[in-house]
Parts: C-alpha cells; sequence; structure tokens
C-alpha cells in the first residue's frame, strides 16, 4: 500500500475520529460545566423517574437524539467521577439506543426505500418498534434493580449556583486536556489493530464462516438464505441489492425479504459494530468498559430484532 492509499484509508480516517472525539468531549464538559444537564434532564424526566436513573443520564438521553458520541461521553464522565455505578452505566448507555436510532433513521429509510419500494416501509417500521422494545425493556430493569432516586427528584444531584462561560470555558478545558490523553493512547493503537486485522482478512474469514454454516436457516426458502448471506459476507447495501432482486423479479414476496433481512441484521451486526464500534468506544471508555457496553448492547439488540420477527413471522 503506497502513502496515499494509507493516508485515505487509515491516517485520515483516524484523524477524523480523534476530532470527533474531541469536539463531543469538549462539547460534553461544557454542558456539564454550565449546567445544562438539568434542562436537558427534564426533557427525559418522567422515563428516567420510572427507571429509577439519574440526572445525568436524563440528559444524555436527550443529547443522544442529537449527538450519541456527545451523550456517551456524558456518561464516561460521570462514570469516571463515580456518579455513576457500573450497572447505572450499562443500562443508561442502553437506555440511549432509542434515540441513536433515530439519529439513523433518516439515513436507513433513503437507503432501503430505492431497493425495497414499500417493503422498506415494513423492514424499518419492524427495527424502530425493536427499538422502542428495548428502552421499555431497560426503563422496567431499572426500576426493579436500581434504587427509587433520593427525594423523588429527577435533577437534584445538580448544583444550583450559576456559572459564567469563561469559569465553563476554563473548567472544560482542563477537563479536556486530561481525558484527550487517555482517548488518543486507547483509540490509535486499537483503531490500526483492527485496521490491518481487516486488511488481513480477518473479519472477512469470520463472516464466510458464519454464512457457510447456515443449517439453522433452512426454515427460509434458499433465495432468501441468499440475501442473509449477502448481509453478513459484503456491507448492509449487498443484501438489500439481493433482497431488492429477487422482491422485483417475483422470486420471493415481501414477507420473506424482511425476514431475511431482520436475520441478516441480528447475524451480521454483532460483528460489524466490534469493527466499527470498538476503537471509537475504547476512545471514550476504558477498554474493558468499552467491551462490556458493546457486548451488553449488541445482545439486547439481538434478542430485541429477533422477538420482533418471530412476532412479525406469525402474526405478518
Amino acid at each position: 500500500m503506497d502513502i496515499a492509499q494509507l493516508w485515505h484509508a487509515l491516517v485520515w480516517p483516524l484523524t477524523r475520529l480523534l476530532l470527533s472525539l474531541s469536539v463531543g468531549l469538549m462539547v460534553a464538559n461544557l454542558i456539564e460545566a454550565l449546567n445544562w444537564t438539568r434542562y436537558m434532564a427534564k426533557l427525559a424526566a418522567p422515563l428516567i423517574r420510572i427507571g429509577h436513573m439519574k440526572d445525568v443520564v436524563g440528559a444524555s438521553f436527550s443529547m443522544a437524539f442529537f449527538s450519541g458520541l456527545t451523550a456517551n461521553t456524558l456518561l464516561s464522565e460521570a462514570y469516571t467521577e463515580g456518579r455513576l455505578t457500573t450497572r447505572e452505566l450499562v443500562l443508561a448507555n442502553l437506555f440511549n439506543s432509542l434515540p441513536v436510532y433515530f439519529l439513523h433513521l433518516p439515513t436507513m429509510f433513503f437507503i432501503t426505500a430505492p431497493f425495497l419500494g414499500a417493503a422498506a416501509v415494513v423492514y424499518v417500521g419492524l427495527t424502530l418498534f425493536a427499538a422502542f422494545l428495548r428502552t421499555a425493556c431497560i426503563i422496567g430493569l431499572g426500576h426493579f434493580i436500581l434504587p427509587p432516586l433520593p427525594q423523588g427528584c429527577v435533577v437534584c444531584n445538580l448544583t444550583e449556583e450559576g456559572v459564567t462561560w469563561k469559569s465553563a470555558l476554563q473548567k472544560s478545558w482542563k477537563r479536556f486536556k486530561r481525558r484527550i490523553k487517555t482517548i488518543a493512547l486507547f483509540t490509535t493503537p486499537i483503531y490500526i489493530l483492527i485496521y490491518y486485522l481487516n486488511k488481513l482478512g480477518l473479519f472477512e474469514a469470520l463472516n464466510v464462516w458464519l454464512a457457510a454454516h447456515l443449517g439453522f436457516l433452512s426454515w427460509l426458502s434458499p433465495q432468501a438464505v441468499s440475501i442473509v448471506v449477502f448481509h453478513m459476507a459484503a456491507e448492509f447495501t449487498a443484501g438489500l441489492a439481493a433482497a431488492g432482486a429477487l422482491l422485483n423479479s417475483g422470486g420471493l414476496g415481501q414477507k420473506d425479504v424482511v425476514m431475511a433481512l431482520l436475520v441478516g441484521n441480528v447475524l451480521s451486526t454483532p460483528m460489524r459494530a466490534f469493527r466499527h464500534q470498538f476503537p471509537y468506544y475504547a476512545g471514550i471508555f476504558k477498554p474493558r468498559a468499552a467491551a462490556r457496553l458493546i457486548i451488553a448492547n449488541q445482545t439486547l439488540r439481538a434478542l430485541s430484532v429477533s422477538a420482533v420477527a418471530v412476532g412479525y413471522y406469525y402474526l405478518g
């Protein structure tokens, strides 16, 4: 690989990632320094009150509709400072799956619609319902395993005193300088390692191996299984292209196509999530916490999409 290829394939994407992490970290620090978390948390107050979650969780949930990076940084700062336990961190990160989904919803729909037509509405609608299902489960789980908030208050842990922009910027910059060193230290080597593992074909080999061992999908038609294989062995659009071709040619009906895409979604996402998300998460959280959050996220996601797929199979 020459220098130009290395720049476009590794150096520039890594640089953009570090810049994005830096901006998100600075914004999160500033939001906390200005005590804006109090007002942002009120947007999610009813939900986090039911789920026995803290103020910063509500702030992170509200922010996740605009920036998943900043939302996770808020959680990381709270966890590092001891304001969130490990259990609360995991639940808070899972709680953010709905707003994070909404961030990607327009892109997902406008990619799937040209391939699937009306079936895109069904597929996207089912994955959206799965996101709502995850949120409801987390609220219920938090209600039963977390203690009620002191005084029944959602935002009572935040200070009331006024903060000037100057003091907030100074405090944010001080925190930023301390945290960005850790972010760069973890993110850079992990990103480079995963990049070269991908170049060596490790992830492709794993996907091919998984695609070759799909005997448990015998209940799907061979054409539908081919969609799953394309979904796993290549990018998401490859599965969509196969689905669109079979749907438009009459080889498969809408229900078969949607079921194949849901199955491919469940089987392919964990590997892609680790490949793409781990460097990003490890730059915000410590590697062990990052791995724990990714595993929890993908497990809950797989269970929710599987539940929706089973419901659609029997009721759709």
